[in-house]
C-alpha cells in the first residue's frame, strides 16, 4: 500500500522499519568488510596496502555521491531512487560475493558504496515526508541507533560468518535484508509527488562531477601514506583547493546548481555542518585512539580489546531513541547544547582519569561521551531538517551525511597523528606504557577543545535563532 503523506496509509512504526534498515545497511557494509580484510587479502593474493583499496572505495563513492544523490532524489523523487539504492546496494554484495579478484571485489564495492550514498541521503529527507513532525526527534533518534547498531554488529557477526561460512559470506548476508529493503520501501514509504513541469530543474552534471573529484582529493589526501604525511597528500590536498575553486564557480554560473551558494549566507545551516563536521573529528579519536591505549598502556588482550571498543556503538544503540524523545520534549536547540557539553565533560574525564582506574578510568568517560554524541546528532539532524524546504530535502540531508563523512575523514588523519606526535613514536609496538597512556591524554585534550569550539559555534547558532524568531 503506497501513502501519500503523513496522515493516511501504513502506520509510522511501519515507515520508520523501512527508514532504520536503509540506514542500517550502509553502516553494516562498512564495518562488516573491516575484520575480513586478512582473510581477503590471503584469498585473493593482494598486499596489505592493496586489501585497504576494498573499504577504501567503498568510503570513496559514499562521500563523493552522497549529496548529488540527494540533489538527484529531490527531482526524480525519493522514494524511487531509494529503490535504486537499495536495489544497487543489493546488486553490488552479489558482485562482492562472486568476485573472481581483486579488481572485480573493488569495483563492486564501488557498486555497494554508491547505493550507500543514496540510501545515506534520502533516509533523513523521508523523514520530513513520512514521519509527524511531533515525532521528528525521535525518529532521527533512531536513525542514530540503528548507524551505530550497523558498526557495532559489523565486526561480531562478520567475525562468524568469516570463521564458518567464508568471506564471501559478509556479502550475501546483504541480499535477503535489501529483498526486505525493497518491500517496506514499496509499501511504507510515501509517494513521490510529481512536480509541475514548470518546477522541474535539471540536473547539474558539471558540479555532480567537480565536487565528486574535490571529495575523492579530499579523502585521498587523509588516507594516503597510512598515517604520514608527504608530498603526495600536499598535492592531493592542492588539488582539493582548485577542485573546490573550479565547483564554487561552477555553481555560481549554474542555472540548476547542485549547491545554491547563498545556503551558506544562513548561519544556522552553516553552523549545523561545522559542529557536525568537528564532533565526527573528535568521534574518530576514540576508534583511532583507543585500540592502541587499551593494549599497549593498559596491557589488555586482543578479545578484551575487542569487548571494550564494543562499548561505545552499544552505548549509541540505546541511547538514539532516549535521546530523540529529549529533542521532541526540550526542543532541539537546548538538547544539543546538552550533548555537547556532555562530550566535553567526558573528553575532560579521558584527560584526567588517574591510570590506577585501569579499563573502568577509560569505559565510564566513553560512554558519557557517546551518549551525548547520540544526544547531540540527534538535536542537530532534526533543527537542520526541520526548517528545509520541501524540494531541497535531499540536498540538505546529503550534506549533513557529508559533514559527518569528511570529519571521520580528517579525524582519522588528523587525531591520529596527534597520538602519534604525543607518544613519541609512530610504532606503537616498541612505545613504553607511560608515553601511549600520555598520548591518549594529549589527543582527549585537543577533542575537548574541538568539542569546546562546537559549543561555541552551536550557541552563536541558538542565538541567531532566538534573535530570528523575536524579530519574526
Amino acid at each position: 500500500m503506497e501513502i501519500s503523506g503523513k496522515e493516511s496509509g501504513p502506520s509510522v512504526a511501519w515507515v520508520l522499519a523501512s527508514l532504520a534498515l536503509c540506514m542500517l545497511l550502509p553502516s553494516l557494509g562498512t564495518s562488516i568488510a573491516n575484520v575480513a580484510l586478512p582473510t581477503l587479502a590471503e584469498a585473493l593474493g593482494a598486499s596489505f596496502q592493496q586489501a585497504q583499496w576494498i573499504v577504501l572505495a567503498y568510503l570513496l563513492a559514499t562521500t563523493a555521491l552522497m549529496v548529488s544523490m540527494g540533489r538527484l532524489g529531490d527531482l526524480v523523487g525519493r522514494r524511487r531512487l531509494l529503490m535504486v539504492g537499495i536495489g544497487l546496494f543489493t546488486v553490488g554484495s552479489a558482485l562482492c560475493a562472486t568476485a573472481p579478484g581483486l579488481g572485480w571485489l573493488i569495483a563492486a564495492r564501488g557498486v555497494q558504496g554508491v547505493g550507500a550514498a543514496i540510501m545515506l541521503a534520502l533516509t533523513m529527507a523521508l523523514v520530513g515526508e513520512a514521519v509527524p513532525t511531533s515525532q521528528t526527534g525521535r525518529a532521527m533518534g533512531l536513525l542514530g541507533t540503528m548507524s551505530a547498531v550497523g558498526t557495532a554488529l559489523g565486526p561480531s557477526l562478520g567475525g562468524v560468518l568469516v570463521q564458518q561460512f567464508g568471506w564471501p559470506s559478509i556479502f550475501w548476508v546483504n541480499l535477503p535484508l535489501g529483498g526486505l529493503g525493497l518491500v517496506l520501501a514499496q509499501r511504507c514509504l510515501p509517494a513521490d509527488r510529481q512536480p509541475l513541469k514548470a518546477d522541474q530543474a535539471r540536473f547539474d552534471h558539471l558540479g555532480t562531477v567537480l565536487l565528486a573529484f574535490t571529495l575523492t582529493a579530499y579523502a585521498l589526501a587523509m588516507t594516503a601514506g597510512r598515517g604520514r604525511f608527504g608530498l603526495i597528500n600536499v598535492a592531493l590536498l592542492l588539488t582539493t583547493l582548485g577542485g573546490l575553486g573550479l565547483f564554487v564557480w561552477a555553481e555560481a554560473h549554474a542555472k540548476s546548481p547542485l549547491i545554491r551558494l547563498e545556503k551558506f549566507r544562513d548561519w544556522a545551516l552553516s553552523a549545523s555542518l561545522a559542529v557536525s563536521a568537528l564532533i565526527a573529528t573528535v568521534m574518530m579519536a576514540t576508534l583511532v585512539v583507543g585500540p592502541f591505549y587499551l593494549a599497549h598502556a593498559l596491557g589488555l588482550g586482543a578479545a578484551l580489546v575487542g569487548v571494550v571498543l564494543s562499548v561505545g556503538p552499544v552505548v549509541a544503540a540505546f541511547a538514539g531513541v532516549p535521546a530523540g524523545r529529549a529533542v521532541d520534549r526540550f526542543g532541539p536547540h537546548r538538547t544539543s547544547l546538552g550533548g555537547l557539553i556532555g562530550m566535553v565533560l567526558g573528553c575532560l574525564a579521558v584527560c584526567l582519569a588517574p591510570a590506577a582506574l585501569g579499563i573502568a578510568g577509560y569505559v565510564i568517560p566513553i560512554a558519557l561521551i557517546t551518549a551525548s554524541y547520540a544526544l547531540f546528532q540527534a538535536a542537530n539532524n532534526t533543527a537542520v531538517m526541520a526548517q528545509v524546504l520541501p524540494d531541497q530535502r535531499g540536498v540538505i540531508s546529503g550534506l549533513l551525511n557529508l559533514s559527518r563523512n569528511l570529519g571521520l575523514i580528517t579525524g582519522a588523519s588528523v587525531m591520529g597523528a596527534v597520538f602519534a606526535t604525543a607518544s613519541g613514536t609512530a610504532d606503537f609496538r616498541v612505545a613504553h606504557p607511560d608515553a601511549v597512556a600520555m598520548g591518549m591524554r594529549v589527543t582527549f585534550a585537543v577533542a575537548a577543545a574541538l568539542v569546546a569550539l562546537a559549543l561555541a559555534i552551536a550557541f552563536s547558532r541558538s542565538t541567531s535563532a532566538r534573535t530570528a524568531a523575536m524579530v519574526g
